[in-house]
């Protein structure tokens, strides 16, 4: 594996766990935005990534820009919320997506 994705594959596997974790909270509730639909997607977004980053695929920089597009956009949705879980979702979808950034350039 190609060292300088450490720190995106980390950002994307925080971000991967931190919106299963709002997913599985907002089972249930009722939510005025796209969120926990978000959440399902920045899933997959992160999780291909991962794999293409650790397959030092010559798509790696265009995944990383979609990765941190779906990752903005689940923040804003998140942010939207009060909730514990979807605050720490929204940290961690920004995070990601300026680990991404930083590849896709």
């Amino acid at each position: 594996m190609n060292s300088k994705y450490q720190s995106c594959i980390e950002a994307c596997q925080k971000c991967f766990i931190d919106c299963q974790n709002c997913m599985v909270q907002m089972a249930g509730l009722e939510s005025m935005n796209d969120c926990p639909k978000c959440c399902m997607q920045c899933v997959d977004a992160c999780l291909n990534t991962i794999k293409l980053l650790i397959a030092d695929s010559p798509f790696s920089s265009k995944q990383a820009a979609l990765c941190a597009e779906v990752c903005e956009w689940c923040a804003e949705q998140c942010q939207q919320h009060d909730h514990e879980h979807c605050k720490v979702c929204a940290e961690s979808c920004l995070a990601c997506a300026k680990e991404c950034r930083k590849l896709a350039a």
